[in-house]
Parts: structure tokens; C-alpha cells; sequence
């Protein structure tokens, strides 16, 4: 028997819908799903092969215990006893300082993503290392110094937009955006627009381009304030935005003033004249600035982000439209704030609430008594995701306890004391109660395979280790009652009723709603994003005394609509009323491809978003002066003269067709294909005496690696280029280079982001 069901990708952010054929509970054939809102059928090679993350030889089917050099199988209960007996023991020996939670894109399948936080959270540790710092911590950094929360992301009006540039982006590969490919070829190739790209080499996106800046590695911080001293020289910054918007523009004209920009160009290896052409039409089109991995995980990555945060403002392009609008949630901390965790030997401040994986290492190896002894690892990979895999090697050899909770016998839990078997999001609930900025669509795919195995949805073994560890309240019989007579509205005054009766409770809502809602739908994602949508009833927001108002606050973040999503709702056709959040819950189970939830008014945007106490863009901050001032020609071309022992650059991560995240583990869907190669300029090939797909060795500070050369335009003179994602072991065999390896977790700035876009190494035939 053969159906087509609706879903959709599971390989990157995007989450492109889907329709799947199913044949014996396998995928056997997928297409793009034109019923999706945000897709509309447009669909990436990755997704298209989404069978081969699903059914592979390493999925994990049952808990598995670490017996010697390999596993056993054990029960749930089994395991679940033994993790909390072990954790108990580490924790009362030790204190909760011991434990830390590392939880990856994985999936990206967030709605499971807060329960091992939430439970950390619950034992008293706030050590959650999180996928979205090894990326993100700079840009989290700036956006808090500069809009008041680190929680606050930009997003192109793209379609409002005539000039669109993309610093360290190439979304012709990357897809970091929807229908990008799609999108941005109509751009190209219209007149009225203008595509600029910032990017050392001829990358995907760069071929397409109206202009290519193709900046000298390492140089982005130098070309973005040589930008902004331009704008400010040529009187072309919009004053009445600056005004209305910023705080902070006079402090800061002296950051730029007297700056020589000739100078700073001729080191980034730059045309003047064309950089003045990009910055004329930035200051006076309908323009917007998107950035990624090759300024947030190279030299200077925060204060880059610091600065365009600057550029966008003195040319007014931010929350309005055509430029970038910002959307948010929760204030980030603030990593000012002496209450703030700080890593114990690292001294890396919480970054939006969570910690970079990239000083997980040094922060086990060490011989003090408050180091990381347990850690509970979800849906990621370190020792082929994050940089220095050798040095995650010896680290989690030192655990007392690492549980690993995947989907997969990946290269990570090969080393774990206890498997833990996840559902795919393929067999299990997940999905999104509200994505994108000015159209806010919501999703939720329901499974459409049956676990082949003892596999449980991360929600629910996290609740069970949670049960287990005692964080669990008492849970009132009617409640439990009223999830399983399938009545929503009845549950959610129940809940509420419960909630403001035992304020204690608001810790553990996660695990509540998925003991009660979770058991009875079958699903604790499904019941999740409940609290989400639900409203407390009126009087009971009246009956919170002045003692519950913190918990009051919290509670209706979680289970009220706000006002301005009650609006929102309402501009995309839900009723308004006591019932309107209960009618989108119900509605979007119904709709697997995605509906409009909620239109944003962008006249609001700034007033909505802005997290400064004064509701304004803050553009001067002490934190960054003297580094700004270090941002100049001569101080620039001394540091980034060349090493003579390493004397390339490596790019630490290749966006192509044919790499994707550690879960596609099964190598046959790049079957002929070249698919893991280093990627060298045709000059240094031909002084390092190299030819096309001849055998070579890559060496850094950190290891070496051997692999195929591609000799190609496409990488630039002095740099290399090999992909993320390789180096798996599949079935026994190694596939393709771990480029993990070659990066040494030392090599970061000073929030903890690896400098994966600016390795020095050197080449060598072999």
C-alpha cells in the first residue's frame, strides 16, 4: 500500500514542505509540497533525499548501556534508573555545577529542544551549551548591546527590497532563507534590483551578483567601518531616521572620523570606487544587509555585527520596509549582569541564556573540583560538528556521565555511557507555533512512519529522566482527567487553575503538560506548544495577588496570547475572543503544510521589538570603543600577515549540494559525486605542484587531514575551502574529511565562537 503524506525537511532551518510516498512504513519517493505557505514547492537536493536520513544502519532502536568496549541493550526503566541514580550521586557529591546539557540543531526540530534544558535547569544548572552559540554568540552580543535584547534576529523585507546584500552569505547553497535560490535568480536577473555580495571568493551567489566585493580573508570588520566612515563623509546618512530611532550618533563620529579608507580598502584588496558606488545605493535605495558564517565564525565576528548593526542604522533600514525588520522573543542575558554564570576556566559570559560549545573541552579537562563531570547530550554531534574533535575525544573519556539521546549511533554516542533511542521527526510530533516576521505562519507535522523500534520523542524521555529525578510536583487527578476526556478548553482552565494554585509548578510546565496533555494525545510535543496558544481566563489574571506577579508575568508569557499577537491573529482572519487561541491550536494540527497565523503591522515593528529602555537603537556602547579604534589599516595589515609555517587559509565549511548536518549519515546519496574535496586556487595548486583529484594533506594547529584536491576558480588565491559534515563512520568506514579536526578550539573570540572561516594551515601533496 503506497500514500503520499505531508510533512517536511528535516536538514536545515528552512523546514521545506514536503510530500512523502510511503511504501512498508519506508520513504520511497518525496517531492516539494506546493501546498506549503512558505515552500510553495521549492525544494533543495537535501530534502529531496531525506530517505537516507530516515532509514540507515546506524539508527539507534533500543537504550543501550556502555559493557566494556561496546553496548547492551536495557530496558527503559533500566536505563532511566541507573542515569538518575548516577546523576544523584554526581550531583550530591558534587553540586548541580557538575552537570551541564549540550542540545544541537539536530533535526531542527525545536519543540523538543527545551526539555534536557529545562531539566538541567530544574537540578540547578544553568550550564546548557547550545548548537546556536558555535555560530551565533557574536551577533547575540551585538544585537544585545545594540537593540536591548539578544534574543532580537533581522530578516529581509525581500520582497520589498531593490537592493539586497549578503555579507559572508552564500544562499545559493545555504538556503538560509525560503525559496532562496529561487528568489534571488529572479532577482538577479531584474533590472530594477541590485544583488551585492561581500565574499573572498566566487562563491554560488557571487557568480549571480549585480557586484562582487571580494574582500581579502579577514578583512570584513575593516571593509564594513571603511562603509560606514564613506556614508558619513559623503552626507548621505539619514538624519531624521538617525534621529528619530538612535541614540548615541555624535558619540560616535569620532569612531570614524579622519579614518583612511583608501588605506583600510587597498588592505582588504577592494576597488574604492566601487565600494563608494555600494555605500551610495545602500544610503539611498530600498536596501537590506543579511549576513553569516563567514563573518560570524571569522576575525573580529562580534564587533562585525556591532557594525553593521551601525551601517543599517545611518542609512535608516531598519524596521522599515524593504530593509530589515526585527523579531524577538525573551531578553537574552546580559553578560554585564555579575549574576550571569561564567564558564569556570574559559570565562565565557551566557550568551543569549546559553554557553558555546566550543569551550566544553577545557571546562571538563581540568583538575578543579567544580569542573563538568555529567553531561546530557541531545540531537547533536560535537566530534564531527564543533571544532577540535580530538580534544572532545580526551574530554568526554573524562566524564563521570554522558548520556546521549539521538536518533543515531553517531561518532558522539560511540563514546557515551548510555543511548538513548529518539524518534525521528518523521515518526514523531514536531513543528513550529510561529515562524517568519512579517507573515507569522505556523506548522506542526504530524508522523508519518511508526518507530521501528523502542525509539520515544525526546519530550518524553526527558520527562521520564525529570519524573525520575523528582522535579515532577503532584499532579491533581482533575487535570489528568481533563486531558484525557480530550476537551482543550476545559484542560486549559484547568492548567490554569493549577498553575495559580501552585506557583512552584511553573518550573516544571514543560513536563506537566506532557505527563497530562502528552500522555493523553500521544505526543509531549504535540501537547507543548498548548501552553503556547492557551489563555488564563480573565478572572484569574485578576485573582494574581501582588505575591504571585513574577509568577503571574511568567506564566502568561507561556499561556496567554499577548496583545499584540491577539492582533495579529486577528489581521489573519481568527476571530477574536476568549476562544481564539484554542481555535489556532486546533487549526494548525489540522493543517500539516502550514497556515497563516498571524500578519504583523510593520508601522509597529520598531515600537514592538526594541528592547533598549529608551525604545532606541543604541549606537554607542564603551564596550567596543577601543576595539573599534584597533579596526584600521596599519594595525589590520600586521596582524594578517602571512605565517610562514601555515601560510593558506582555510575556510572551515563549504556550503554545497552535497554536505548536510551529521545525521545523514548513509553516504550513498552523494554516490559518484565528489563530494568532500579540498578545494584549492589553480596558482597555489600550481606552486604546490598539485593537480586535480590527486591525494593531499592538510595540516594546522590542530591535526592534520588527507583528501582529494579540487583544483578550481572558485577558491580564492591563498585560501582553501572543505566542507563540514564529513569524516562520519558508516558501517564501519570512513567517508570523506573531518575538517573538525583542523580547527583548534582555542582559535575564537572572545564569546567563545570558533574562527572556522580563518584557519591558518598548509598544503601538501601527497
Amino acid at each position: 500500500m503506497e500514500e503520499w503524506k505531508k510533512t517536511s525537511c528535516v536538514l536545515c532551518g528552512n523546514r521545506c514542505g514536503l510530500e512523502v510516498r510511503v511504501e512498508n512504513n519506508k520513504i520511497v519517493k518525496v517531492r516539494g509540497d506546493k501546498d506549503n505557505p512558505i515552500s510553495e514547492g521549492y525544494v533543495c537536493r537535501k530534502g529531496m533525499n531525506v530517505a537516507y536520513h530516515q532509514h540507515n544502519k546506524d539508527r539507534v532502536l533500543f537504550p543501550l548501556k556502555k559493557v566494556g568496549d561496546g553496548f547492551q541493550r536495557v530496558s527503559w526503566d533500566q536505563a532511566i534508573n541507573e542515569i538518575s541514580e548516577k546523576l544523584k550521586d554526581i550531583l550530591g557529591q558534587h553540586g548541580p555545577r557538575a552537570l551541564a546539557s549540550l542540545v544541537g540543531g539536530g533535526e531542527f526540530a525545536f519543540l523538543s529542544m527545551p526539555f534536557p534544558i529545562h531539566l538541567v535547569r530544574g537540578l540547578g544548572s544553568r550550564w546548557n551549551y547550545s548548537a546556536a552559540n558555535q555560530e551565533f554568540s557574536g551577533r547575540y552580543w551585538a544585537h544585545g548591546l545594540t537593540l536591548g535584547s539578544q534574543n532580537i534576529q533581522m530578516e529581509s523585507d525581500f520582497e520589498n527590497c531593490d537592493m539586497l546584500m549578503l555579507v559572508g552569505k552564500n544562499s545559493m547553497m545555504s538556503h538560509h532563507f525560503p525559496q532562496a535560490r529561487r528568489r534571488l535568480t529572479k532577482m538577479s536577473k531584474d533590472p530594477d534590483r541590485l544583488l551585492v555580495v561581500v565574499d573572498p571568493r566566487v562563491s554560488e551567489t557571487a557568480r549571480i551578483a549585480d557586484i562582487h566585493l571580494a574582500l581579502r580573508p579577514g578583512t570584513d570588520a575593516l571593509l564594513i567601518k571603511s562603509m560606514i566612515a564613506i556614508i558619513l563623509d559623503e552626507g548621505i546618512s539619514n538624519q531624521e531616521y538617525i534621529e528619530k530611532h538612535a541614540d548615541g550618533f555624535n558619540e560616535i563620529l569620532p569612531w570614524f572620523s579622519g579614518f583612511d579608507v583608501k588605506a583600510a580598502l587597498k588592505v582588504c584588496e577592494l576597488d574604492y570606487d566601487l565600494v563608494l558606488r555600494v555605500c551610495r545605493e545602500l544610503a539611498t535605495r530600498r536596501s537590506s544587509v543579511l549576513d553569516d558564517l563567514g563573518i560570524l565564525m571569522n576575525r573580529h565576528s562580534a564587533l562585525v555585527s556591532y557594525l553593521l548593526v551601525v551601517l543599517q542604522v545611518i542609512c535608516g533600514r531598519i524596521g522599515v520596509p524593504g530593509g530589515n525588520y526585527l523579531g524577538g522573543g525573551r531578553p537574552g542575558s546580559d553578560p554585564r549582569d555579575p549574576r550571569v554564570w561564567r564558564t569556570l576556566l574559559t570565562d565565557i559570559p551566557a550568551i543569549n541564556g546559553m554557553f558555546p560549545p566550543n569551550v566544553l573541552q577545557e571546562e571538563i579537562m581540568n583538575d578543579h573540583p567544580g569542573r563538568l563531570r555529567a553531561l546530557l547530550c541531545y540531537a547533536t554531534n560535537p566530534l564531527r560538528s564543533y571544532a577540535d574533535t580530538t580534544a572532545y575525544e580526551k574530554a568526554f573519556q573524562k566524564l563521570d556521565l554522558l548520556v546521549v539521546a539521538d536518533i543515531a549511533m553517531s561518532e558522539t554516542a560511540a563514546l557515551a555511557h548510555y543511548v538513548l533511542p529518539c524518534k525521528t521527526a518523521f515518526e514523531s510530533w514536531e513543528g513550529s507555533p510561529g515562524e517568519g516576521f512579517s507573515k507569522v505562519y505556523a506548522r506542526m507535522r504530524s508522523p508519518v512512519l511508526e518507530a521501528e523500534g523502542e525509539q520515544k520523542e525526546n519530550g518524553e524521555i526527558f520527562t521520564m529522566l525529570a519524573e525520575a529525578m523528582g522535579l515532577i510536583p503532584a499532579i491533581p487527578e482533575t487535570l489528568c482527567e481533563s486531558a484525557r476526556s480530550g476537551n482543550l478548553k476545559e484542560y486549559g482552565q484547568k492548567l490554569g487553575e493549577y498553575m495559580m494554585a501552585s506557583p512552584e509548578s511553573a518550573k516544571a510546565l514543560n513536563f506537566i503538560v506532557a505527563k497530562t496533555l502528552g500522555s493523553a494525545m500521544g505526543s509531549a510535543h504535540l501537547a507543548s506548544i498548548f501552553p503556547l496558544f492557551m489563555q488564563l481566563p480573565r478572572n484569574r489574571q485578576e485573582e494574581a495577588a501582588s505575591e504571585l506577579t513574577q509568577f503571574a508575568t511568567g506564566i502568561t508569557t507561556r499561556m496567554q496570547l499577548s496583545r499584540n499577537r491577539q492582533e495579529e491573529a486577528a489581521r489573519a482572519g481568527f476571530a477574536a475572543g476568549p476562544d481564539q487561541a484554542l481555535s489556532m491550536f486546533q487549526t494548525i494540527m489540522s493543517h500539516p503544510e502550514g497556515i497563516l497565523v498571524g500578519i504583523r503591522d510593520p508601522e509597529k515593528n520598531l515600537e514592538v521589538n526594541i528592547a533598549t529602555k529608551n525604545k532606541k537603537i543604541q549606537l554607542f556602547n564603551p564596550e567596543v570603543v577601543e576595539w573599534i579604534k584597533k579596526i584600521n589599516p596599519v594595525d589590520e595589515a600586521e596582524q594578517l600577515k602571512p605565517d610562514e609555517n601555515f601560510p593558506l587559509i582555510l575556510m572551515a565549511g563549504r556550503h554545497m549540494d552535497m554536505n548536510a548536518n551529521t545525521g545523514m549519515r548513509d553516504p550513498a546519496w552523494n554516490k559518484d559525486k565528489r563530494a568532500c574535496t579540498l578545494a584549492i586556487n589553480p596558482s597555489d595548486a600550481e606552486t604546490l605542484g598539485i593537480v586535480d583529484k590527486q591525494r593531499v594533506r592538510i595540516i594546522t594547529e590542530a591535526g592534520e587531514e588527507t583528501l582529494e584536491a579540487e583544483v578550481t576558480q572558485e577558491a580564492r588565491k591563498g585560501q582553501v575551502i572543505i566542507p563540514q559534515g564529513f569524516g562520519l563512520v558508516y558501517d564501519g568506514v570512513i567517508y570523506g574529511a573531518n575538517v573538525n579536526r583542523l580547527a583548534k578550539n582555542t582559535n575564537r573570540d572572545f564569546v567563545g565562537t570558533p574562527m572556522h572561516r580563518y584557519v591558518l594551515c598548509r598544503v601538501e601533496a601527497v
